[in-house]
């Protein structure tokens, strides 16, 4: 499981030119889940990501956690982080999970992150989505589980 974090001012996303997710302070998190990719890939990216130091404290050092600032987390779907490029010049996405089996870890990575007791807002699965977001920083952080 992959996770490409950005720490973000605010973000939103919309569906269909609706919007359906939209948080302020905190993390936008791209979710890229493979064949292989378990419940607990899904808990062990869910605890980095709740709990990555990547906020300044008041010393301006990244010594805070989303827990910390008590920021927001917005969640998208995205399979494309498993494409591969290194041939030809057209990616190659066969490493992403099927749909069946990735929208399950997708909704157990979100139901693990609410655990937190943190907002989580999402994108729809599967779906064309425009996202936007002001990336603090910039700061980006890439997770992975193996």
């Amino acid at each position: 499981m992959r996770a490409l974090i950005q720490r973000a001012s605010s973000g939103r996303v919309e569906v269909a030119e609706e919007q359906v997710g939209e948080i302020g302070h905190g993390l936008v998190i791209l979710l890229g889940i493979t064949h292989n990719d378990t419940e607990k890939d899904a808990a062990f990216v869910a605890d980095k990501c709740m709990n990555l130091r990547i906020f300044e404290d008041d010393a301006g050092k990244m010594n805070r956690s989303l827990l910390d600032i008590k920021g927001e987390a917005l969640v998208i779907s995205q399979f494309t982080l498993y494409g591969d490029a290194s041939h030809g010049r057209r990616p190659s996405f066969t490493a992403a999970a099927r749909p069946e089996i990735a929208e399950a870890l997708y909704e157990k990575f979100i139901s693990y992150c609410r655990g937190y007791d943190v907002k989580v807002a999402t994108g729809k699965f599967g779906a064309d989505m425009k996202l936007a977001l002001v990336n603090d920083g910039p700061v980006t952080i890439l997770v992975e589980s193996r």
